[in-house]
């Protein structure tokens, strides 16, 4: 690391060459393959999981925890924020509940100070 840093500003990335911050497998297979061995080792049932299924989850967990969806659509490459809405963004059963409640909390907040409530 000391080497990686010496020429390096705080500012400057580490990894990569600046244009892409994608990391590239060290191994033929990778470290996904190398992590999914490692995970199976100590649950034999553990799933198969795909490069993509990490996309999919981590797009969707950022739309959860209320990314901006303009950032998340240059993330992943998306042409318009409506595509990665719609393929990236599965609705989780809480998200139905934080509406009702920002919906209730909402209507409390205007109602304040109004006379019949």
């Amino acid at each position: 690391m000391a080497l990686l840093c010496a020429d390096k500003t705080p500012d400057q990335i580490l990894f990569g060459n600046g244009l892409s911050h994608q990391r590239t497998p060290s191994t033929r297979d990778g470290w996904l393959v190398y992590a999914l061995k490692r995970a199976r080792e100590v649950d034999p049932t553990f799933p198969r999981v795909k490069p993509h299924d990490l996309r999919l989850t981590a797009a969707s967990l950022a739309v959860s925890a209320g990314a901006n969806v303009k950032a998340l659509q240059r993330m992943l490459g998306h042409a318009s924020a409506a595509m990665t809405l719609d393929v990236y963004a599965d609705l989780f059963d809480d998200d139905l509940d934080s509406v009702a409640v920002a919906r209730d909390q909402a209507r409390m907040i205007s109602s304040v100070g109004k006379r019949g409530t």
